[in-house]
């Protein structure tokens, strides 16, 4: 797999946990933790999406 298709998988992954964490929000029976490692989860990506496009 290619860097650069590797760093649009994980802007999808990105965007699909945004979109997941939005909706656990929302939820009147969400969990902090649950939001919390999905945050956590959330920065991770980031960080390696920077990580890759500084290789790119």
């Amino acid at each position: 797999m290619s860097l650069t298709s590797h760093l649009s998988e994980l802007r999808k992954k990105h965007e699909s946990l945004s979109e997941k964490i939005e909706t656990e929000q929302r939820s009147p029976g969400s969990s902090d933790l649950t939001v919390a490692n999905l945050k956590k989860e959330k920065l991770r990506l980031k960080e390696e999406i920077e990580r890759i496009s500084a290789q790119v």
